[in-house]
Protein backbone atom coordinates (compact mmCIF):
# COMPACT_ATOMS: atom_id res chain seq x y z
CA UNK A 1 0.00 0.00 0.00
CA UNK A 2 1.03 3.58 -0.63
CA UNK A 3 1.89 5.44 2.52
CA UNK A 4 0.45 8.83 3.35
CA UNK A 5 3.91 10.36 2.97
CA UNK A 6 3.97 9.41 -0.75
CA UNK A 7 0.72 11.23 -1.60
CA UNK A 8 2.30 14.71 -2.02
CA UNK A 9 4.75 13.21 -4.53
CA UNK A 10 1.95 11.65 -6.58
CA UNK A 11 -0.04 14.87 -6.49
CA UNK A 12 2.98 16.83 -7.69
CA UNK A 13 3.52 14.40 -10.57
CA UNK A 14 -0.15 14.55 -11.52
CA UNK A 15 -0.15 18.34 -11.41
CA UNK A 16 3.03 18.45 -13.55
CA UNK A 17 1.48 16.09 -16.10
CA UNK A 18 -1.66 18.26 -16.30
CA UNK A 19 0.44 21.39 -16.81
CA UNK A 20 2.38 19.76 -19.68
CA UNK A 21 -0.90 18.52 -21.18
CA UNK A 22 -2.32 22.05 -21.00
CA UNK A 23 0.78 23.53 -22.65
CA UNK A 24 1.43 20.97 -25.38
CA UNK A 25 -2.07 19.60 -25.96
CA UNK A 26 -2.99 22.29 -28.53
CA UNK A 27 0.24 21.57 -30.43
CA UNK A 28 -0.63 17.88 -30.70
CA UNK A 29 -4.16 18.78 -31.83
CA UNK A 30 -2.79 21.02 -34.60
CA UNK A 31 -0.45 18.27 -35.78
CA UNK A 32 -3.27 15.73 -35.74
CA UNK A 33 -5.68 18.00 -37.64
CA UNK A 34 -3.05 18.74 -40.30
CA UNK A 35 -3.50 15.15 -41.53
CA UNK A 36 -7.30 15.44 -41.61
CA UNK A 37 -8.51 15.51 -45.22
CA UNK A 38 -11.81 17.18 -44.28
CA UNK A 39 -12.33 20.80 -45.35
CA UNK A 40 -12.90 21.87 -41.75
CA UNK A 41 -10.86 20.64 -38.81
CA UNK A 42 -13.12 18.62 -36.57
CA UNK A 43 -13.36 15.43 -34.56
CA UNK A 44 -13.80 12.60 -35.21
CA UNK A 45 -11.30 12.72 -38.09
CA UNK A 46 -12.84 11.41 -41.29
CA UNK A 47 -9.69 10.28 -43.07
CA UNK A 48 -5.93 10.71 -42.79
CA UNK A 49 -3.89 12.06 -45.69
CA UNK A 50 -1.42 14.68 -46.93
CA UNK A 51 -3.99 16.69 -48.89
CA UNK A 52 -3.46 19.96 -47.04
CA UNK A 53 0.31 19.66 -47.25
CA UNK A 54 -0.05 19.47 -51.03
CA UNK A 55 -2.31 22.53 -51.01
CA UNK A 56 0.21 24.32 -48.82
CA UNK A 57 3.18 23.69 -51.12
CA UNK A 58 1.07 24.85 -54.08
CA UNK A 59 0.44 28.18 -52.33
CA UNK A 60 2.95 30.60 -53.86
CA UNK A 61 2.51 33.16 -51.10
CA UNK A 62 3.45 30.64 -48.42
CA UNK A 63 6.39 29.34 -50.47
CA UNK A 64 7.67 32.89 -50.93
CA UNK A 65 7.44 33.46 -47.17
CA UNK A 66 9.24 30.15 -46.56
CA UNK A 67 12.11 31.16 -48.88
CA UNK A 68 12.39 34.51 -47.09
CA UNK A 69 12.53 32.83 -43.66
CA UNK A 70 15.11 30.30 -44.84
CA UNK A 71 17.28 33.06 -46.37
CA UNK A 72 17.09 35.15 -43.20
CA UNK A 73 17.78 32.13 -41.01
CA UNK A 74 20.85 31.02 -42.97
CA UNK A 75 22.32 34.54 -43.18
CA UNK A 76 21.63 35.15 -39.48
CA UNK A 77 23.29 31.87 -38.53
CA UNK A 78 26.39 32.50 -40.68
CA UNK A 79 26.89 36.10 -39.54
CA UNK A 80 26.15 35.38 -35.87
CA UNK A 81 28.43 32.33 -35.98
CA UNK A 82 31.35 34.32 -37.41
CA UNK A 83 30.92 37.38 -35.19
CA UNK A 84 30.08 35.26 -32.14
CA UNK A 85 33.27 33.19 -32.43
CA UNK A 86 35.45 36.27 -32.85
CA UNK A 87 33.73 38.10 -29.99
CA UNK A 88 34.02 35.14 -27.63
CA UNK A 89 37.70 34.70 -28.48
CA UNK A 90 38.37 38.37 -27.80
CA UNK A 91 36.47 38.34 -24.50
CA UNK A 92 38.09 35.15 -23.18
CA UNK A 93 41.63 35.19 -24.56
CA UNK A 94 42.54 38.89 -24.61
CA UNK A 95 42.54 41.95 -22.38
CA UNK A 96 41.75 45.34 -23.92
CA UNK A 97 40.20 48.67 -22.88
CA UNK A 98 36.41 48.65 -22.76
CA UNK A 99 36.16 44.86 -22.51
CA UNK A 100 33.40 44.93 -19.88
CA UNK A 101 31.49 47.58 -21.82
CA UNK A 102 31.58 45.52 -25.03
CA UNK A 103 30.54 42.39 -23.13
CA UNK A 104 27.57 44.26 -21.66
CA UNK A 105 26.67 45.70 -25.06
CA UNK A 106 26.65 42.25 -26.70
CA UNK A 107 24.44 40.74 -24.00
CA UNK A 108 22.02 43.66 -23.60
CA UNK A 109 19.43 42.25 -26.07
CA UNK A 110 18.93 39.34 -23.66
CA UNK A 111 17.84 41.74 -20.92
CA UNK A 112 15.46 43.90 -22.96
CA UNK A 113 12.01 42.64 -24.01
CA UNK A 114 11.83 41.78 -27.69
CA UNK A 115 8.94 44.15 -28.37
CA UNK A 116 10.87 47.05 -26.83
CA UNK A 117 13.86 46.29 -29.04
CA UNK A 118 11.65 46.05 -32.11
CA UNK A 119 9.95 49.39 -31.50
CA UNK A 120 13.20 51.06 -30.46
CA UNK A 121 15.11 50.04 -33.60
CA UNK A 122 12.17 51.03 -35.79
CA UNK A 123 11.93 54.49 -34.19
CA UNK A 124 15.70 54.91 -34.41
CA UNK A 125 15.68 54.27 -38.17
CA UNK A 126 12.63 56.44 -38.72
CA UNK A 127 14.50 59.24 -36.97
CA UNK A 128 17.13 58.91 -39.73
CA UNK A 129 14.31 58.58 -42.29
CA UNK A 130 15.38 55.08 -43.30
CA UNK A 131 12.62 52.88 -44.75
CA UNK A 132 12.01 49.34 -43.58
CA UNK A 133 13.92 46.84 -45.69
CA UNK A 134 15.11 43.26 -45.78
CA UNK A 135 18.49 44.49 -44.54
CA UNK A 136 16.83 46.00 -41.47
CA UNK A 137 15.00 42.73 -40.83
CA UNK A 138 18.28 40.80 -41.10
CA UNK A 139 20.04 43.28 -38.79
CA UNK A 140 17.30 42.87 -36.20
CA UNK A 141 17.47 39.09 -36.31
CA UNK A 142 21.26 39.24 -35.91
CA UNK A 143 20.87 41.56 -32.92
CA UNK A 144 18.48 39.11 -31.25
CA UNK A 145 20.45 35.92 -31.96
CA UNK A 146 24.06 37.09 -31.52
CA UNK A 147 24.05 37.13 -27.66
CA UNK A 148 23.08 33.45 -27.55
CA UNK A 149 25.92 32.47 -29.88
CA UNK A 150 28.41 34.51 -27.85
CA UNK A 151 27.27 32.86 -24.61
CA UNK A 152 27.43 29.32 -26.02
CA UNK A 153 30.89 29.76 -27.58
CA UNK A 154 32.13 31.68 -24.53
CA UNK A 155 31.12 28.84 -22.20
CA UNK A 156 32.84 26.25 -24.39
CA UNK A 157 35.99 28.35 -24.76
CA UNK A 158 36.32 28.67 -20.99
CA UNK A 159 36.72 24.87 -20.77
CA UNK A 160 39.53 24.73 -23.37
CA UNK A 161 42.94 25.00 -21.79
CA UNK A 162 45.11 27.70 -23.31
CA UNK A 163 48.08 25.34 -22.99
CA UNK A 164 46.97 23.54 -26.17
CA UNK A 165 47.19 26.74 -28.18
CA UNK A 166 50.49 27.74 -26.58
CA UNK A 167 51.97 24.31 -27.38
CA UNK A 168 50.99 24.66 -31.05
CA UNK A 169 52.49 28.16 -31.17
CA UNK A 170 55.69 26.86 -29.59
CA UNK A 171 55.96 24.27 -32.38
CA UNK A 172 55.90 27.02 -35.01
CA UNK A 173 52.23 27.49 -35.86
CA UNK A 174 51.05 31.03 -36.48
CA UNK A 175 47.85 32.44 -34.95
CA UNK A 176 45.64 31.45 -37.87
CA UNK A 177 47.01 27.90 -37.88
CA UNK A 178 46.48 27.62 -34.13
CA UNK A 179 42.89 28.74 -34.55
CA UNK A 180 42.23 26.45 -37.53
CA UNK A 181 43.93 23.33 -36.22
CA UNK A 182 43.42 23.59 -32.44
CA UNK A 183 40.84 26.12 -31.29
CA UNK A 184 38.14 25.71 -33.93
CA UNK A 185 37.93 21.87 -33.76
CA UNK A 186 37.58 22.08 -29.99
CA UNK A 187 34.96 24.82 -30.35
CA UNK A 188 33.00 22.94 -33.01
CA UNK A 189 30.27 21.57 -30.68
CA UNK A 190 29.48 25.08 -29.46
CA UNK A 191 29.73 26.51 -32.99
CA UNK A 192 27.23 23.97 -34.36
CA UNK A 193 24.90 24.57 -31.40
CA UNK A 194 25.16 28.34 -31.89
CA UNK A 195 24.44 28.11 -35.62
CA UNK A 196 21.37 25.95 -35.11
CA UNK A 197 20.15 28.12 -32.24
CA UNK A 198 20.53 31.38 -34.19
CA UNK A 199 18.81 29.86 -37.23
CA UNK A 200 15.90 28.67 -35.09
CA UNK A 201 15.56 32.06 -33.36
CA UNK A 202 15.46 33.83 -36.72
CA UNK A 203 13.18 31.33 -38.42
CA UNK A 204 10.67 31.30 -35.56
CA UNK A 205 10.62 35.03 -34.81
CA UNK A 206 7.30 36.79 -35.22
CA UNK A 207 7.10 39.66 -32.71
CA UNK A 208 10.05 41.68 -33.97
CA UNK A 209 9.57 40.66 -37.61
CA UNK A 210 6.16 42.32 -37.68
CA UNK A 211 7.80 45.68 -36.92
CA UNK A 212 10.88 45.29 -39.13
CA UNK A 213 9.67 43.61 -42.31
CA UNK A 214 9.22 45.83 -45.37
CA UNK A 215 5.81 46.26 -46.94
CA UNK A 216 4.93 43.28 -49.12
CA UNK A 217 7.48 40.96 -47.50
CA UNK A 218 6.36 38.18 -45.21
CA UNK A 219 8.29 35.63 -43.20
CA UNK A 220 6.71 32.29 -42.43
CA UNK A 221 5.60 33.22 -38.87
CA UNK A 222 4.14 36.56 -40.01
CA UNK A 223 2.42 34.76 -42.88
CA UNK A 224 0.77 32.42 -40.39
CA UNK A 225 -0.32 35.42 -38.33
CA UNK A 226 -1.76 37.06 -41.46
CA UNK A 227 -3.65 33.90 -42.44
CA UNK A 228 -5.11 33.55 -38.95
CA UNK A 229 -6.51 37.09 -39.11
CA UNK A 230 -8.45 36.32 -42.30
CA UNK A 231 -9.74 32.80 -41.67
CA UNK A 232 -8.78 29.49 -40.08
CA UNK A 233 -7.81 27.31 -43.03
CA UNK A 234 -6.66 23.68 -42.71
CA UNK A 235 -3.52 24.82 -44.51
CA UNK A 236 -2.55 26.65 -41.32
CA UNK A 237 -2.53 23.33 -39.45
CA UNK A 238 -0.16 21.86 -42.05
CA UNK A 239 2.01 24.99 -41.89
CA UNK A 240 2.05 24.83 -38.10
CA UNK A 241 3.14 21.19 -38.24
CA UNK A 242 6.07 22.13 -40.49
CA UNK A 243 7.04 24.95 -38.12
CA UNK A 244 6.95 22.60 -35.12
CA UNK A 245 9.04 20.01 -36.99
CA UNK A 246 11.70 22.60 -37.84
CA UNK A 247 11.85 24.41 -34.50
CA UNK A 248 11.86 21.16 -32.50
CA UNK A 249 13.90 19.06 -34.91
CA UNK A 250 16.83 21.46 -35.25
CA UNK A 251 17.58 21.65 -31.49
CA UNK A 252 17.40 17.84 -31.31
CA UNK A 253 19.85 17.60 -34.20
CA UNK A 254 22.04 20.14 -32.45
CA UNK A 255 22.04 18.10 -29.24
CA UNK A 256 23.00 14.96 -31.18
CA UNK A 257 25.80 16.75 -33.03
CA UNK A 258 26.99 18.34 -29.80
CA UNK A 259 27.36 14.92 -28.16
CA UNK A 260 29.16 13.50 -31.19
CA UNK A 261 31.54 16.43 -31.57
CA UNK A 262 32.16 16.65 -27.81
CA UNK A 263 33.78 13.23 -27.93
CA UNK A 264 36.63 14.67 -29.97
CA UNK A 265 39.67 15.28 -27.81
CA UNK A 266 43.25 16.09 -28.47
Amino acid sequence: MTSADDSPGWLLKLFTALVYLFLFGPVFVVILLSFNTAEYGSFPIQDFGLHWFGELFANQTVMRALKTSLLLGVLTALICGTVGILAALALVRYEFPGKKLINTFLLTPLLVPETVLAVGLLLFLQWFKQPRSLGLLLTGHIMLALPYVVLVVHARLMTIQKAYEEAAATLGANRFQVFREITLPLLMPAVVAGLLLSFTLSFDNVTASIFWRPVGTETLPTQIYSMLRDSVSPEINALGTIMVAITVGLPLIGIALFRILSQRRL
